[in-house]
């Protein structure tokens, strides 16, 4: 790496000492990884999965894979059935092959470069806590409270998981202190209300922690990094506030015992959450991690929506932190660290901070993806191979899936060509992107457009694809990614004048009342959407939904955001009502489950929301005419979110 290559960058790419580890730059790669490939699974190809994808990023410059997710093992009464977000009966660090695992795993990120680190993991509340208590306002389920001799127990298992850990090669562990762990719970003055020394002031709160962080320095010694993770404050009632979190931070500082701390923001249900979507600003919460980098010494890292190099450098040269976390901006792009050291930021494919990586699969009960990097998780299978027989190919349409594919193909080898009937790229995304928390969506398009021109895709935009012109065009291959037309609702005064599509709201066509009904008839993230563009343009928006709640496709770690926005603005919500007839200034509904009729009065214009139908003519037309080779994709194949787009873009690159 020269000097030259990183002048924008001089402090990130400052080497800096943590515990036992000499680090070339200053970003750690946070837990992540277990649902790209389960590094626990008896499969062992789950876990090659899991290491192909950590090698591929430590090859590429990241020094510190510090993504290891390791959960203890759990103290149950016999028959107990732990559930929620990572729940585990069983602890990692006692399987049968959790040595072997980890050698494997350490072994081959030394080679690459890199330090590896596990995060220790017990989730408050499955089942236990230091009280009785819940500290959720979504969830109730009441936690054990833990006595003595759990206590005692649990101290013992966190000792032993660490020494396990530094004889399979790890080079430190992290103890989870965050995110409604059971850690965090006793640090924490809203779920801990015991009256013994593990209770009380904020010494006998910190009592578990530190006499955790004992046993563990007395099993693994002084030449192994150890580390806390914490939350900077907590938005709860009776929680800790920032000034106490600083108060943790030179507590655990004063033990002599660890070597950094890890600091973020955030709770479990979501305003913000701990995986912050693109709702909130880069490094939004970067000046509190500030407040604990000047009251302590040891290494700072702080972790929040940093998903740049350019926002990574700035927290770290204002002196906010002393190194950056990254997880989403990891996976999107394996390269970012060289690509930065080598001055090809332009390159980097950037996060549009979506949450698809975990909502997938917590939501969808589908498998890991990310939204616009396809590639991510099949580091195992490597690239797709150059073309054994390269062909001209029509690509139709420029949304995801039609930038995706056409990209692909002509990494591949393939003559790329793709027609695109706007005078730009970037279909939806790009009308979506009018929203102000969907700025990065533009960021996006920008880089496919430069991947684009890079790959020597020719693309020819304000061209519409025929039936006529795209057989005249002789393609070898054709692929329609047309997209999709606004879905209309089949109601009594849906064509009314007053009533506009959410499309023509966001592209600014629509001429709109001051207040605004919304009928959200999309399960994702369409009516909160248009719902916030229309709050942040001074409109009083009443949104009516048909399911028992909103977004029932939007996961935890999103929902909070878009309805903070949208109560904080006055919005007003209606549940389990559809709307059966629109009339000037009322509409009739019915409740979906007792059938009892509504009205609802006093707005201007009618906005709907109900997602797209697919525009799938010239593909049918193509078949009619007995078009060869012709291909159907995107939302012109089923409407659907940006990742079920680029998924099939990378499955149909892969056959062609």
């Amino acid at each position: 790496m020269k000097p030259r290559e990183t002048t924008q960058f001089t402090h990130l790419f400052t080497p800096i000492r943590v515990g036992r580890m000499d680090l070339p730059n200053r970003i750690m790669a946070t837990p992540h990884a277990t649902p790209i490939g389960n590094l626990w699974s008896p499969d062992e190809a789950e876990a090659d999965r899991n290491i192909a994808y950590w090698a591929a990023r430590a090859r590429a410059g990241l020094a510190w894979v510090g993504g290891i997710s390791a959960a203890l093992e759990n103290h149950l009464v016999p028959g107990f059935e732990p559930t929620g977000v990572g729940a585990a009966a069983r602890g990692v660090f006692r399987l049968p092959y959790f040595h072997d695992r980890i050698r494997k795993l350490t072994d081959t990120l030394h080679e690459a470069g890199a330090y590896v680190t596990a995060q220790l993991i017990m989730q408050g509340g499955m089942p236990h806590g230091p009280s009785p208590t819940v500290t959720a306002y979504v969830a109730n389920q009441v936690s054990h409270a833990l006595d003595r001799d759990e206590i005692a127990w649990f101290i013992n298992e966190y000792a032993e998981s660490a020494r396990r850990g530094k004889a399979a090669g790890l080079d430190g562990v992290e103890l989870h202190a965050n995110h409604d762990d059971l850690l965090e719970w006793f640090l924490s003055p809203a779920s801990n209300h015991r009256d013994d020394e593990y209770g009380g002031d904020l010494a006998g709160r910190m009592r578990f922690l530190l006499e955790i962080i004992d046993a563990i320095r007395a099993e693994v010694g002084p030449d192994f990094t150890l580390g806390v993770r914490m939350n900077l404050y907590e938005a709860l009632d009776g929680g800790y506030d920032a000034a106490e979190g600083v108060d943790i931070a030179k507590a655990l500082e004063a033990t002599g015992k660890i070597d950094y701390l890890s600091v973020v923001v955030g709770d479990n249900w979501g305003a913000p959450s701990y995986i912050q979507p693109h709702y909130y600003q880069p490094a939004q919460w970067a000046d509190l991690a500030a407040q604990v980098t000047r009251a302590v010494s040891l290494p700072v890292i702080y972790t929040g929506r940093v998903t740049d190099p350019h926002t990574a450098e700035k927290v770290i040269a204002q002196g906010q932190a002393d190194l950056v976390g990254m997880a989403r901006a990891i996976i999107t792009d394996p390269e970012i660290i060289t690509k930065t050291a080598q001055g090809r930021v332009h390159e980097i494919r950037p996060c549009i901070g979506c949450n698809e990586c975990i909502h997938r699969r917590l939501v969808d009960k589908l498998p890991f993806a990310c939204a616009i990097n396809p590639y991510a998780s099949r580091e195992l299978d490597g690239p797709l191979p150059p073309a054994r027989t390269p062909r001209r190919v029509l690509v139709v349409g420029g949304g995801p899936a039609g930038m995706e594919l056409a990209g692909l193909l002509a990494e591949r080898g393939h003559e790329v060509t793709l027609w695109e009937r706007e005078e730009q790229l970037g279909g939806q995304m790009r009308i979506a992107a009018r929203a102000a928390e969907n700025a990065a969506y533009h960021d996006f398009v920008t880089w496919q457009e430069g991947r684009l021109r890079r790959a020597g895709v020719t693309v020819e935009l304000g061209r519409t694809a025929t039936v006529d012109n795209v057989l005249s065009f002789d393609a070898d291959v054709v692929a329609v990614a047309t997209g999709a037309v606004p879905r209309r609702l089949p109601i009594p005064g849906a064509d009314a004048p007053f009533v506009v599509d959410g499309h023509a709201v966001l592209a600014g066509t629509a001429q709109i009342g001051e207040r605004v009904l919304l009928t959200a008839a999309e399960d994702h993230m369409q009516p909160l959407t248009i719902a916030g563009y229309l709050a942040d343009h001074g409109h009083h928006v009443h949104l009516v939904y048909q399911t028992p709640g909103p977004a029932p496709l939007v996961g935890k770690y999103t929902i909070g955001a878009p309805l903070a926005k949208l109560t904080a603005a006055g919005a007003a919500f209606t549940f389990m009502q559809r709307v059966v007839q629109i009339e000037e200034g009322r509409v009739a509904t019915r409740n979906i489950y007792s059938d009892i009729p509504g009205e609802i009065t006093g707005f201007d214009s009618v906005v709907v929301a109900a997602g797209g139908v697919p525009d799938d003519s010239l593909y049918h037309e193509l078949k009619r005419h007995g078009k060869a080779n012709v291909h159907l994709l995107g939302d012109a194949y089923a409407p659907r979110r940006i990742t079920f787009a680029t998924q099939q873009a990378y499955a149909l690159a892969a056959l062609v």
